[in-house]
């Protein structure tokens, strides 16, 4: 209870180079709340007499600092009101802010009036980082519920908005479930639609794609042939359909309309979203991990996302839309969290609506709602309490449902490719599902590396300064090199449909090309599939996709346009799994009699191909990312075949094993340390052995900036802000007895001087500033400036001895800021994020100065 509120400057370290230190950006970033009582003694009053209504919406001190660190769009933000000032006696002690921020009816508030409509610098830039203090907005939001509770004995009004209150997380996550169910919903069909335009229009209905257009006549989409309804660009101009002609018409227009959508979203994100490039989780990770970039979340990121993933999509270009709808929906939390104070003022609370919301773009993206949520958890999240997890399945549970009631995909189930095995999978069976499983971690690590390398060298490269340019030549490239080949002209989605699916007779599928024969074993028969011409044509055809495809992903992912990863590496381990499985089928052909088979094919050919393209997808798409359950529970709930868990988990652990001992980053954490983001991964074990003095600042021999607690002038402490960019200041007993006290914010300070000189008499430069409750008793100069409400009493610290392994795990679990070293109760140094990062770095050999922006 005895925190002050509001949030850090920074990562809290001593010299972060990002952070701003002017006084400009100070007096914009208004006001920690603070709780004021007339006795000097009493840190915090937790019934202060400000309105109830005030309170429950939370703090608006609170949200003027979140102008500056909000990491939503600056028009999110309202207005700060004024806060009207009464001058005290001068001796009287200047009271603070409540502990909710609104300041108590006539008290004076350390703090400025004045509006804040300075034009902040940094928006829209990487750079502009700041850290929250998870520790101080928990705190604060359990202020704020105690009073709720304590006030709903008062009235059946209190009583009532103590109720919405406690409903508001739940109300949340349904509207962002909602609308996330929508938004997907217009994604899918719109991308659906303009990817069939490359190839043709519905004339009798033109807003239809291909497979509403051929539906009523349950005609195959396959063969393009087989489809009266749907006239290509071809027929449109009055050529036959096939031909030479005709074909050339349809290579040339399959281009241009690549080119046309890869440019529109190329330009929309350059022009109006810069931040809408990407699939976003390795940002979503490090915003959830309690960083702020201001923008990132915000409803232009949205829009362009939403828009601009349909453009791509439809452009051809080797990417899907799965990841993408993860940033997304949690633009949407972030958006929705604004119509409840409770969430959008509070940043650490704030974190578990963009939780549940993550768990809601997986949901939306697959069909797999349970997927969602385990994916959230294990994946995104780096706070995940019961209550989020609760919230995370119910936000998941309503967008499924929203999705399925738009039935985005044309069928009847709400999943991207539902196939029905019926089949049972035989212990032999699991030697080739493990060998997939390897086949992925290999393939996972390969694309990993390759793609670093690219994005490495375009970062820095004159490359990186094209990107609408890079993006058009990637789609060029893309389209000349698909559209001779049907399985690469085809969407990602049919062909990982055509490949994990079951053959039936009568199938126009090549895949399915089988002579059917029966087999006498003299009690029986057993039918039997001998591959045909068309399927040793589509292996070699499925080769050439795999190669091309990899090749693209590796390129294309990280252009300068919305792109995820889930639906390329599906689609490489689905080939790879159709062509194992196709191997297998034949040897199980030629060899019906061997002992591991005898008994187990009684009635049928028991390999199923298709079984082996789900479990070589789970293999690739898990090598990539590295996730094992969450990845598993996706994989059945996507194709429907719950029987197959044993295979999923064996090719999903063989995969992460194999991933690990080759690299130990996936992508997506490869991305985070590529970018720089400050981000402290609980997955990682800390192996060093050094100690919290080796790592603090200032080193033994340098001298430390503290201020004392009742000798240094107001003079003195601007001085020491001029000469020093510290975020904080630790407050010692005096210089010779260096015996720690507390910690004050920079920014606090300078608020509470700038604003006490202004308003309170006879302070002046040499005012005496206190950090204690007694004052003086002779005191013939000015008043002393009393600054004890400002001081955090109970900062976090450690020994000079303490192991590093438990500083790095204090701050993982505990979301510091910084941490104050001490021996023997002396204060010896700071500990700051950025300092645990660097050190982090110099222990693994690598460059500590990637830690933050360049």
């Amino acid at each position: 209870m005895k925190k002050s509120n509001g949030h850090s400057i920074g990562a809290g370290d001593g010299d972060h180079p990002l952070a701003p230190h002017s006084k400009q950006s100070y007096t914009a970033a208004a006001t920690t709340s603070l709780t004021a009582n007339t006795d000097d003694e009493d840190m915090i009053d937790i019934t202060p007499r400000s309105s109830p209504g005030d309170l429950i919406g939370g703090s608006s001190g609170y949200h003027r600092e979140t102008v500056t660190e909000s990491d939503t769009e600056r028009d999110f933000a309202p207005n700060q009101r004024a806060m009207h000032h009464h001058h005290h006696h001068q001796h009287q002690h200047v009271p603070t802010h409540s502990a909710f921020g609104d300041p108590m009816d006539g008290a004076l508030s350390f703090y400025g009036s004045s509006e804040v409509h300075d034009e902040i610098p940094g928006i829209g830039q990487y750079e502009d980082f700041h850290t929250i203090d998870w520790q101080r907005d928990i705190a604060r939001d359990r202020m704020r519920h105690r009073y709720i509770v304590k006030k709903r004995q008062d009235s059946l009004w209190d009583l009532i908005k103590g109720a919405i209150d406690a409903g508001s997380g739940w109300l949340c996550v349904l509207l962002v479930g909602i609308a996330a169910g929508c938004v997907a919903g217009m994604v899918d069909i719109g991308a659906s639609w303009m990817s069939d335009l490359k190839h043709g229009i519905c004339p009798t209905a033109f807003w239809f794609n291909r497979e509403q257009c051929c539906y009523p006549d349950k005609q195959s989409v396959f063969e393009e042939g087989n489809c009266s309804m749907w006239k290509t660009w071809p027929e449109l101009f009055g050529l036959n359909r096939t031909g030479t002609g005709p074909n050339i018409v349809s290579y040339i227009l399959y281009i241009l309309w690549a080119l046309l959508f890869a440019s529109l979203s190329a330009s929309l994100v350059r022009m109006f979203a810069p931040y809408a490039c990407g699939s976003g989780i390795p940002e979503i990770k490090t915003i959830l991990s309690g960083f702020i970039i201001r923008g990132y979340l915000g409803k232009w990121t949205l829009l362009i996302k939403s828009v601009g993933l349909m453009l791509s999509v439809s452009a051809g270009l080797t990417l899907g839309k799965e990841g993408p709808m993860v940033h997304i929906a949690s633009c949407i939390g972030n958006i929705f969290s604004h119509l409840f104070p409770k969430y959008g003022r509070n940043e650490a609370k704030k974190r578990e609506i963009l939780s549940a919301a993550s768990a809601a773009g997986v949901s939306v993206a697959f069909g797999a709602p349970i997927g969602g949520v385990l994916f959230s958890l294990e994946e995104v999240s780096y706070y995940f309490p019961l209550k989020t997890l609760w919230r995370s399945f119910f936000c998941a549970l309503i967008a499924a449902f929203v999705l399925r009631s738009l039935t985005p995909f044309g069928n009847e189930h709400s999943v991207l490719f539902f196939v029905e095995y019926n089949k049972p999978w035989i212990f032999f069976e699991l030697i080739p599902f493990v060998f997939l499983g390897i086949m992925g971690g290999v393939i996972g690590t390969f694309f990993i590396k390759a793609n670093l390398w690219w994005c490495r060298y375009r970062k820095f490269s004159k490359l990186g300064q094209y990107p609408v340019s890079e993006v058009l030549f990637v789609t060029l490239v893309t389209a000349i090199i698909c559209y001779p080949n049907p399985f690469t002209r085809m969407n990602m989605n049919e062909l990982i449909f055509l490949l994990v699916s079951k053959c039936s007779s009568g199938d126009s599928n090549p895949l399915c090309d089988y002579k059917r024969m029966n087999i006498s074993t003299g009690t029986s028969f057993i039918e039997v599939t001998e591959p045909g011409p068309g399927v040793y044509r589509s292996i070699w055809l499925l080769v050439l996709t795999f190669v091309l495809k990899l090749a693209l992903t590796i390129f294309t992912f990280g252009i300068k346009v919305p792109s995820g990863l889930f639906i390329p590496s599906l689609l490489l381990g689905a080939i790879m799994g159709r062509i194992v499985g196709i191997g297998v089928e034949q040897f199980a052909y030629s060899y019906p009699n061997i002992w591991f088979f005898t008994g187990e094919c009684a009635d049928s050919n028991l390999i199923t191909p298709g079984l082996y393209a789900v479990v070589g997808a789970a293999a690739v798409l898990g090598g990539v990312t590295r996730m094992t359950v969450s990845l598993v529970v996706i994989m059945f709930e996507l194709t429907g075949g719950v029987r197959y868990i044993v295979p999923l988990m064996a090719a999903a652990m063989a995969s992460k094993w194999v991933g690990d001992a080759l690299g130990r980053q996936g992508i997506y954490d490869a991305h985070i340390a590529l970018n720089g983001y400050p981000f402290l991964d609980s997955k990682e074990e800390f192996a060093h052995t050094t100690l919290a003095a080796d790592v603090m600042q200032p080193k033994r021999n340098e001298t430390l900036n503290v201020i004392t607690q009742d000798s240094m002038t107001v003079e003195d402490v601007e001085n020491l802000l001029k000469e020093t960019e510290h975020n904080g200041y630790p407050v010692v007993v005096s210089r010779e007895n260096q015996y720690l006290v507390g910690f004050v914010l920079r920014r606090d300070l300078n608020l509470a001087i700038g604003n006490a000189k202004r308003l309170v008499e006879g302070i002046n430069s040499n005012s005496i500033v206190l950090f204690t409750s007694t004052t003086p008793t002779q005191n013939l100069g000015p008043p002393p400036l009393k600054l004890k409400k400002i001081l955090d009493m109970a900062p976090i610290t450690v020994t000079d001895q303490t192991p590093m392994e438990t500083v790095v795990d204090m701050f993982r679990k505990l979301g510091l800021r910084q941490t104050l070293v001490t021996h023997n109760g002396r204060l010896l140094g700071v500990i700051t994020k950025k300092d645990v990062l660097r050190h982090v770095k110099q222990m693994d050999n690598e460059d500590p100065n990637t830690v933050l922006f360049n």
